[in-house]
């Protein structure tokens, strides 16, 4: 086993959710050398055509990674990750909000203008708590396409930015993704990052999506955010900004109440700054070389789950 690769137990937490060949196309390469070639990958940043030898074919670690990036199969299996922490109660859902901007790599510009293909019909990860492997799931066509926009790429003074929105649970776990141009408001993205918290239950009952409490930072502080969160009926701790605090005092009493402001809960904010730091220790999380935001989204899920098997 080399460094970085799937572990015993890792690799028995995984086997039983991964896709199986349905025998019509010719039978797959092991599930586990691809994997660990492509946490390698993620690990390092290195080329795809510079993979190891012992990994297989770089073509076969490539196209299995971009066909689970498109597919869910990555995400499948983080919420597989978070369903068994969730029912062994190690789950904290007191929850933290936040972005951060990964530059974009030259090698990550240069996308197709027209959209991706639609996805390889490959089989989708199982409910939790059912045991049929061998459903398929639809063909999918991820966002794309459009140029640089429509693949998370923003332009700056510096060159292509992606920015990633994380959630993160109060043990420093990212809990959902989201990836968008790197110069999108963070306000506009705190309802896609909470739609996108969808934990599965290991025996009857509905996914969790729903967290105890939220803690984000002045940011998100504007009234469709704390509109949204109050009609979910979600305890949310997110100051209040010097100049919305400002005209509010000058409405005088039709200005309303201040918003609630635990500070005891805010201390623990800094959860999903550490989550974003265990994410960029993957070099090609911190760094963009995809040049498709749903590839590197899967990159980031396959950094994140990384972290649910080791934490």
């Amino acid at each position: 086993m080399g460094r970085g690769d799937l572990t015993d137990q890792e690799w028995e937490r995984l086997r039983p959710f991964l896709p199986v060949s349905n025998g019509r196309c010719g039978r797959w390469r092991d599930h586990r050398q691809v994997i660990n070639g492509i946490l390698h990958r993620v690990r390092t940043g290195v080329q795809w055509r510079d993979l190891p030898e012992r990994f297989g074919p770089w073509k076969t670690v490539y196209e299995r990674h971009r066909s689970w990036s498109a597919d869910g199969t990555w995400e499948g299996l983080l919420q597989q990750a978070q369903a068994a922490a969730d029912a062994a109660g190690e789950l904290d859902w007191d929850i933290s909000v936040d972005s951060t901007i990964m530059r974009a790599h030259q090698h990550a510009a240069g996308a197709r203008k027209e959209g991706p293909p639609p996805a390889a019909v490959s089989k989708g990860v199982p409910a939790a708590g059912t045991s049929d492997r061998q459903s398929l799931a639809e063909p999918v066509r991820p966002a794309g396409g459009g140029g640089p926009g429509g693949e998370g790429l923003g332009r700056s003074r510096g060159g292509f930015t992606t920015k990633v929105h994380p959630s993160a649970d109060g043990r420093c776990r990212p809990l959902s993704l989201v990836v968008t141009a790197g110069q999108r408001s963070d306000t506009t993205q705190l309802e896609p990052v909470l739609e996108k918290i969808h934990v599965p239950r290991l025996g009857p009952g509905r996914p969790r999506n729903r967290p105890d409490s939220v803690a984000a930072d002045k940011a998100y502080s504007n009234r469709p955010c704390r509109q949204y969160l109050r009609r979910r009926g979600i305890r949310h701790v997110i100051p209040e900004k010097s100049d919305s605090k400002a005209a509010r005092l000058r409405r005088g009493s039709r200005g309303g109440r201040p918003p609630g402001f635990d500070t005891e809960r805010y201390k623990k904010r800094n959860v999903v700054e550490r989550a974003i730091n265990k994410l960029k220790q993957s070099r090609a999380v911190a760094s963009r070389y995809d040049k498709r935001g749903y590839v590197f989204l899967g990159t980031v899920t396959a950094a994140a789950l990384v972290i649910w098997l080791r934490s």
